[in-house]
C-alpha cells in the first residue's frame, strides 16, 4: 500500500498534524457520499425523524427529484439510510436514519453550524478573490496590447 503524508503547517497556529494517509484509501468513497452537495441535507432532515419522499424534497431547496432519488439509494446502499415500503395503496415509502447514520448528525450539525456562522467571511473573501482575479486579467489584457509589435513577426513565430 501506497502512503503519502499530508500535513498542515503547524505555523498557522492550529497545530493540527495529520497521520499519512494511503493514498487508496478506502474510506474516501464514504467520504465522497457523505460529504457531497445533498447527502449533508438529506442526513440533517431524516436528523428530525422518519420522512416520506416528498417531505425530504420540500425540505431541501432545489434538489430535483432525480437527484434525491440517487442520493437516498446511495445513502441506503451505505447503510446510513432504510427505506420502508409501506403496502397501502398508494404505496407509502418512508426513509429514516440507520444507527450508524445517526451518528453523522453531531459531524454534520457542526458543519452546517460552521458555514452558518461563516457565510459572511466566506461571501467577502470570495468577492475580494473574484476582484483580484479580474484585476489581474485586466492586467494581463492591458501588457498583452503594450507590446510592441517588434519587426513584424508575431508571436506565434511566423
Amino acid at each position: 500500500m501506497e502512503v503519502t503524508e499530508e500535513l498542515t503547517p503547524t505555523s498557522v497556529g492550529t497545530g493540527h498534524v495529520r497521520a499519512p494517509v494511503p493514498q487508496s484509501c478506502r474510506a474516501r468513497g464514504v467520504l465522497d457520499r457523505v460529504g457531497d452537495k445533498w447527502s449533508v441535507y438529506v442526513i440533517s432532515q431524516l436528523g428530525d425523524g422518519t420522512k416520506r419522499f416528498t417531505e425530504l424534497r420540500g425540505g431541501i431547496e432545489a434538489i430535483t427529484s432525480r437527484m434525491l432519488t440517487v442520493t437516498l439509494r446511495g445513502l441506503e446502499r451505505d447503510g446510513l439510510v432504510t427505506r420502508k415500503v409501506h403496502a397501502v395503496v398508494p404505496p407509502r415509502v418512508e426513509y429514516s436514519l440507520t444507527p450508524m447514520g445517526r451518528t453523522l448528525l453531531a459531524t454534520i450539525d457542526q458543519l452546517i453550524a460552521w458555514a452558518d456562522a461563516h457565510l459572511a467571511a466566506i461571501d467577502a473573501a470570495r468577492t475580494e478573490f473574484d476582484a483580484r482575479v479580474a484585476r489581474a486579467t485586466d492586467d494581463a489584457v492591458i501588457a498583452e496590447r503594450a507590446e510592441p509589435a517588434g519587426n513584424g513577426a508575431s508571436r506565434f513565430g511566423g
